[in-house]
């Protein structure tokens, strides 16, 4: 039983949580009766069909997505999505089937999306960085009934079994069945509630292997405040949506637009000046990205910057990897005080987000936990770590944490709160900072470093765009740290300079021995770097 104490801070939170969800407008305290419609259809048709449901009914008329086939409104996307879940149910899919997307982001992801809610079918948003191996085996794992796909992705198709049903997603003149033709073929009118809801998977960004199987349940309907509470995510905007769909940080602010009746502009690929134009064009206050798409747009240089008004622009939403104090303080001299960096992951779900004000502070700093999270920071021995500065590994409950992978398994926990896996510190402020991967870490001759420290380091050099630090085997200090630079077009840096501005700043052992010039470090689509591709010569 819950002590009398922990029930009232309990009631306490939820209080807070419905007072951020009335100032962004996700509820009307003021007309109940619509609040409880928007809360049942959510509970019928799931958490991204349910509220395209209610909004078709509250605004018909707003537009709610934006491709480069053009606009179409919540009731559109209602129309469309009652007619592919009929296109779909006549199939045999319904509760129990598995739904999966292999498509980049366009009307199609989203019409899709939807009918898997409206038929009750799982849903799992497949990576479009697949290789054939890695699709295969995730569709093994997580049951997969369905498949739809662009056409691009049809030489890995031939690794699936024959039973998966396969659907395009566009027409491209092959006479595949299309979802374009299953929507033209069936009745749009409003379809009954599933029996049951089948909920999603999301599919971890690790770096390498097979990526694990995430079920995401919104366990409650204050879920919501612990991005709004520190984000100023409000009613009606519009939002511009550069990382992918697949991301979790890009689905839960999907989401969280269809929630508040907002419009999302998609694009199918990031194009660095594009997205500068969709947000100009659009007059968008809300964009969602990676630190490298961020990255990209600042090299597109001033010139180019000043040609698009972004001063519209009320939210930069950072996420999906580390953002290094001198690219968000770039983006900030560039765009204004709007920087929110967000820390998380597919597992934990929401863990802190620094504001603007927060970023002022202390540059790097991923913030603090919303009020309804938990962020605890613990050593070793599993002893809670609070002092300034001290290192622990972190520890995160949410709204949104998972239970365990689709596979089997779960991350550790303390005290119920689960591990992100990054080892972090707090500042006298109470803000948190990200260290590193606690796996990413080296021992350098009995000297622990953490890549992270000279990375941030090395993007400070006003010569360098991106630098990495992996660990090299070494025979007298079992190993030793390889630097791996990207220079600013134009700039000029040998490898003692790079040594020697690690040198002036940091201790003696994390130095780089090697230093080596690239032109480009390998990502994944979402911006984490693929340390195990990187190789001394």
């Amino acid at each position: 039983m819950p002590s009398l104490g922990s029930a009232i801070r309990a009631a306490a939170v939820n209080l807070h949580s419905v007072g951020v969800l009335q100032r962004a407008g996700v509820i009307d305290l003021l007309a109940p009766a619509r609040t409880v419609r928007t809360a049942r259809a959510v509970r019928d048709y799931g958490t991204l069909a349910g509220p395209v449901h209610s909004a078709a009914q509250r605004e018909p008329d707003r537009v709610a997505v934006i491709d480069e086939r053009g606009a179409l409104t919540y009731r559109d996307l209602e129309l469309r999505s009652n007619a592919l879940a009929r296109g779909l149910a006549a199939r045999g899919v319904g509760p129990g089937s598995t739904v999966a997307t292999l498509v980049r982001d366009s009307r199609e992801l989203v019409d899709a999306m939807l009918a898997a809610g409206k038929v009750g079918a799982r849903l799992v948003l497949l990576n479009t960085g697949f290789a054939a191996p890695q699709l295969a085996d995730v569709a093994a794992r997580e049951g997969v009934n369905v498949l739809v796909y662009d056409q691009e992705f049809t030489p890995l198709l031939q690794v699936l079994p024959p039973d998966i049903q396969q659907v395009l997603a566009r027409h491209d003149g092959s006479g595949t069945l299309t979802l374009d033709e299953l929507i033209a073929a069936n009745d749009t009118a409003e379809l009954p509630p599933p029996a049951t809801q089948g909920g999603f998977v999301l599919l971890t960004g690790g770096t390498t292997g097979t990526p694990k199987g995430v079920p995401r349940e919104v366990r409650s309907p204050l879920a919501a405040a612990a991005f709004l509470e520190r984000i100023p995510l409000r009613r009606n905007q519009t939002l511009v949506l550069a990382a992918p769909l697949f991301h979790g940080t890009a689905l839960n602010q999907f989401i969280m637009s269809l929630v508040l009746g907002s419009t999302v502009v998609l694009r199918r690929r990031f194009d660095a000046e594009a997205t500068l134009a969709a947000v100009a064009e659009h007059r968008a206050s809300v964009l969602v990205l990676v630190p490298t798409m961020l990255r990209r747009i600042l090299d597109l240089g001033p010139q180019v910057l000043a040609q698009h008004d972004t001063s519209g622009l009320r939210v930069i939403f950072s996420a999906g990897s580390a953002l290094p104090a001198a690219l968000g303080d770039a983006a900030t001299a560039a765009f204004g005080e709007v920087l929110y960096n967000f820390y998380g992951s597919t597992e934990v779900g929401v863990a802190t987000i620094a504001t603007p004000r927060d970023w002022r502070a202390a540059a790097g700093t991923v913030g603090k936990p919303p009020t309804m999270c938990t962020v605890r920071l613990y050593d070793d021995e599993g002893t809670l770590v609070t002092e300034p500065g001290r290192r622990g590994t972190v520890y995160v409950h949410s709204m949104l944490s998972f239970r365990e992978y689709s596979g089997g398994g779960r991350k550790d926990s303390i005290g119920g709160l689960l591990s992100s896996g990054d080892v972090g510190h707090w500042d006298a402020g109470g803000r948190l900072f990200i260290d590193g991967r606690d796996d990413d870490m080296i021992v350098s001759g009995g000297e622990n470093v953490f890549p992270g420290e000279v990375e941030e380091l090395l993007y400070a050099h006003p010569a360098i765009a991106e630098a990495a630090i992996v660990p090299v085997p070494d025979a007298e200090f079992g190993q030793r740290l390889a630097a791996f630079v990207v220079l600013h077009p134009g700039a000029s840096l040998d490898a003692e300079g790079v040594r020697t501005h690690v040198r002036a700043n940091l201790a003696r052992f994390k130095v780089p021995r090697d230093v080596e010039f690239v032109r480009e470090l390998p990502r994944t689509d979402t911006g984490k770097l693929l340390r195990l591709q990187l190789e001394t010569h």
